[in-house]
């Protein structure tokens, strides 16, 4: 018998990187059991695991990413200062990149490495949003984007944002989030509804969601939410559930709010087109001091309790 301390690192690091459902939590926890380990558990064979493999695509469409040299050599994601596969992934959980001519950001979720995107508000559809007398975009606002959409008269509200599901993480599911925040003397958005839905391949969720600045529906209101396939909806009356649940939007503690618009799963491998749309157009209300960041997709909870199994 060999003690596993006893084993060359290689081959520890080996073994770790074999195991398929180790996450980078794990890894953590590795490096705790004693020096070989660590050595082995902060080793480039594991944390390769952790990145996508198509990280260095990914990369090449930052803003910040650097020119390729003239020999076209392959460079270290992120450039040359961060070198080692665990540095790159820190990096990424911990500081957004700016992709897409900065209409986007990529990260990675620290303790499972899924893929974490923000849609930035020049990447949305906003109805009249190049329209100056109904929308403004301004770089006042402290944001990760260049710029943000600042809402100035409107009566018809409606957003719209579309994204590749192959982008994503396969085999996860994703939470949408609204990124946004309110100016002073904003108005429009009390006791009024915001119509939401989520379409990921063959399956769909709708929700009401309540934005409502001052606060007076934080403590009664509940989101309607339907989840329906589309294929049972057309065998069966049954395909429609209802869910009712509370819905507060939050503060994220970097002076924007967040509201969940609801959830979605990228299948193995990931097909078709994500499609969220935000719509308020009953009521007529004029609505002003809505500024928007983004719409956020990271991975939720249910991913870690469906690899657990």
């Amino acid at each position: 018998m060999v003690e596993m301390d006893a084993l060359p690192e290689e081959c520890i690091a080996h073994i770790i990187s074999l195991t398929g459902l180790t996450t980078p939590r794990d890894a953590a926890r590795f490096s705790a059991v004693s020096r070989a380990f660590r050595s082995a558990s902060d080793s480039d064979a594991v944390w390769h695991k952790f990145l996508p493999p198509d990280l260095d695509l990914i990369v090449s469409t930052s803003s910040s990413s650097p020119p390729p040299p003239p020999q076209q050599q392959p460079q270290p994601p992120l450039g040359r200062s961060l070198t080692r596969k665990k540095d790159v992934f820190l990096r990424l959980c911990s500081s957004p990149l700016l992709i897409d001519s900065g209409r986007k950001s990529f990260a990675l979720e620290k303790w499972s490495g899924k893929k974490c995107y923000m849609i930035g508000s020049r990447d949305l559809s906003i109805v009249w949003g190049d329209a100056p007398r109904s929308w403004r975009w301004s770089s006042l606002h402290v944001s990760r984007f260049p710029e943000v959409a600042e809402l100035l008269r409107v009566c018809w509200l409606e957003v719209h944002a579309k994204m590749e599901t192959r982008l994503l993480s396969a085999d996860t599911y994703y939470a949408a989030y609204f990124i946004f925040k309110f100016v002073h003397e904003n108005y429009g958005f009390e006791n009024r509804p915001v119509e939401v839905s989520i379409f990921s391949g063959s399956m769909g969720e709708r929700s009401n969601i309540f934005l409502d600045p001052d606060g007076r529906l934080r403590q009664q209101c509940q989101t309607a939410r339907e989840r329906y396939s589309h294929v049972f909806r057309e065998a069966s009356a049954a395909g429609l559930v209802q869910a009712r649940e509370k819905q507060i939007p939050r503060d994220r503690g970097d002076g924007w709010k967040e509201v969940d618009l609801g959830e979605f799963f990228v299948s193995d491998p990931p097909t078709g087109e994500l499609q969220i749309n935000l719509m308020e157009v009953k009521s007529g209300n004029w609505k002003s001091g809505l500024v928007i960041q983004g719409i956020e997709l990271r991975p939720t909870q249910m991913t870690y309790r469906e690899s657990s199994r």
